[in-house]
């Protein structure tokens, strides 16, 4: 490229145009190398100053949708978490699943007592001798971080909690922890890593992050399928079905939810790309 293109970001910030984040995002999708090269090749022409990160995802999902609806999945993963709403219960519920994938015994949106008040806790998980509560802060709109007054204020719930004496067996360990499906802040992380906080993003903590874990366990939201329309998406969210697993082989399920006879074996190709491997 002679020029420098001049791209901007969901957060209004303007930064020159990167091919190796693209290359990057796209590899992530689990695309051949080849795929991404071709990729690339026909996103490039078509830049232009001011063109939006969004846009040009936009145009690369086109792109990679059309050789693969599994990779499409996997590169629409982000965004399709932040349809884990509006709500942000089915968030939280796939939060729970992540940590009852991991052995825990999970419960979620518990309310408990505090030595001062009670709080409605996101995840409540126990394995063994650990206790974990964890808070949940979802966002359905991109370039929205996750600033220092909210590990201060959470901090402060989960001190009243275990004041109370209830919930901690004598002996147990426990874990604070924040998840979320945009970024912390520097300011937020120095503060959770000062108080002992786990925090848990879309880019956070590096090689053990939220896309890290989900890549890893292969759980998927069912929101990143592109063989399901946004509608047959929000009625499973409803039925309380969060991950791609519990229904992408379930016949019944997606006809109730809309899906045509047509339809389900895409569902179902797309489905088991995601989720073959690793025990699942």
């Amino acid at each position: 490229m002679a020029k420098e293109i001049l791209v901007q970001k969901a957060s209004g910030i303007t930064e020159p145009f990167s091919i190796e984040k693209l290359r990057y995002s796209l590899s992530k999708s689990q695309a051949s190398q080849e795929e991404v090269n071709s990729i690339i090749d026909a996103l490039l022409p078509r830049l232009y100053q001011g063109i939006s990160t969004n846009k040009i995802y936009s145009e690369a999902f086109r792109l990679l949708r059309s050789r693969s609806k599994s990779h499409a999945a996997r590169y629409y993963l982000k965004k399709g978490i932040m349809e884990l709403g509006p709500s942000g219960y089915p968030f939280e519920k796939f939060i729970g699943e992540i940590f009852k994938h991991q052995g825990y015994t999970v419960e979620v949106g518990i309310i408990l007592e505090g030595k001062c008040v009670s709080h409605e806790v996101d995840v409540v998980g126990k394995k063994e001798n650990e206790l974990i509560l964890v808070e949940c802060k979802y966002h359905n709109q991109a370039g929205i971080s996750v600033d220092v007054k909210t590990p201060l204020y959470i901090h402060s719930r989960f001190e009243d909690i275990l004041a109370n004496g209830a919930l901690k067996k004598k002996g147990a360990v426990f874990t604070g922890w924040i998840a979320t499906n945009s970024k912390f802040t520097s300011d937020a992380i120095d503060y959770g890593n000062c108080k002992n906080l786990k925090l848990l993003s879309w880019n956070y903590p590096t090689h053990k992050s939220l896309r890290d874990i989900i890549d890893k366990l292969r759980l998927y939201p069912l929101t990143c399928l592109t063989s399901l329309t946004r509608q047959e998406k929000q009625w499973l969210l409803a039925k309380n079905y969060v991950l791609v697993k519990d229904v992408y082989n379930d016949k019944a399920t997606l006809k109730s939810a809309g899906v045509s006879d047509a339809r389900l074996k895409a569902v179902y190709e797309e489905g088991e790309k995601l989720c073959d491997g690793n025990g699942i």
